[in-house]
């Protein structure tokens, strides 16, 4: 299941608003096949595991083994045909499967055909892996809203901001690069008004990460509409990729973006608007890069006193001198 998981990883970014899924073909202790579903409206993991089995191993290759696959297989036809279907086809004896649906139309019922149909099913193996590796699909399928990943940079003393004689940039170059690399994840990013005027951010995808998806999109939350012209995502190459929210709550922002299918959402605001998210209980994950300084400009993480978010089981990465914090935000 470890290496499904890691043919599911593949697909963060691509597969949006379906999930990313990974699955293999082991038959007698051997992987022989490898699948991964790789961008919406394209066949599935299954199919792609099964269908690499029977080309480097011959048609008969999948009868009588085993498939591991991180998600439920879809039982109902959508834009490819159901993957229950092409598993009884190949003749799999036995299925091992990571999490179940979380859609509550569709969960448990190809589990449920595959019995039927006499497959041997095994499910919740690394079961905790396998639905973080769909959280933002999760949580998109069963409350119309996307997942909120938080993400900034801090001196050891919380400031977010730099004398200008130091330059713009708290976190160093690799840090930065690895932003990239969840920004990829994500189908949009959000900043604040004011981070928009201050900052003219880009707020892309650059170089590999870009490659094999479309840019997110890039929303602007404002209560005033008056926002400077000459700033670049209104001019850029990606201008039509730009969302303007004027007057909305950030509820009301996050509800607009999971009606068009925002699965995932990358706040890159200022301390004001992520102290307000945190507050409402909105930011489901928090990325920190700290950078070995001290003291700096006169925004801090949050902007109030008072506010406590705890992160839970929170990892830790040494990117050069920086350090990458990352965690779950605890819930009330």
């Amino acid at each position: 299941m470890h290496e499904a998981l890691a043919e599911g990883a593949k697909g963060l970014g691509t597969t949006s608003p379906n999930p990313p899924v990974g699955a293999v073909v082991v038959r007698e202790g051997e992987v022989i096949g490898r699948g991964w579903h790789e961008r919406v409206g394209e066949p599935h993991a299954e199919r792609h595991a099964l269908g690499d089995a029977e080309r480097n191993h011959g048609p008969a290759a999948t009868r009588g083994a085993t498939l591991y696959v991180t998600l439920e297989p879809c039982s109902t036809h959508g834009r490819t045909p159901p993957c229950t279907e092409a598993i009884l086809a190949s003749g799999i004896a036995r299925v091992v499967v990571s999490a179940t649906d979380p859609n509550p139309a569709h969960a448990g019922a190809g589990l449920d055909l595959l019995r039927e149909a006499g497959v041997e099913v095994t499910t919740g193996v690394l079961e905790k892996e396998g639905l973080d590796l769909i959280r933002f699909f999760a949580r998109h399928i069963t409350t119309g809203r996307p997942w909120i990943i938080a993400k900034t940079a801090a001196t050891l003393d919380g400031h977010t901001t730099l004398p200008e004689s130091l330059g713009r940039w708290i976190s160093n170059e690799a840090a930065r690069e690895d932003v990239q690399s969840w920004r990829r994840q994500c189908d949009a990013i959000l900043v604040g008004g004011e981070t928009f005027r201050r900052d003219n951010p880009a707020l892309t995808l650059r170089g590999k990460w870009a490659e094999g998806r479309p840019q997110p999109w890039r929303v602007v939350l404002t209560s005033d509409v008056d926002l400077p012209k000459t700033h670049q995502l209104f001019n850029d190459l990606h201008r039509e990729r730009t969302i303007i929210h004027e007057g909305l709550t950030l509820p009301q922002s996050l509800d607009r973006l999971g009606e068009i299918g925002v699965c995932s959402v990358m706040l890159e605001s200022g301390g004001r608007l992520l102290t307000h998210a945190l507050g409402e209980g909105l930011v489901d994950e928090m990325i920190l890069y700290l950078a070995p300084l001290l003291g700096g400009g006169g925004k801090r993480i949050l902007a109030v006193e008072g506010l406590v978010a705890r992160l839970e089981n929170p990892e830790y990465l040494a990117i050069g001198d920086n350090l990458r914090v990352r965690g779950r935000v605890a819930k009330p």
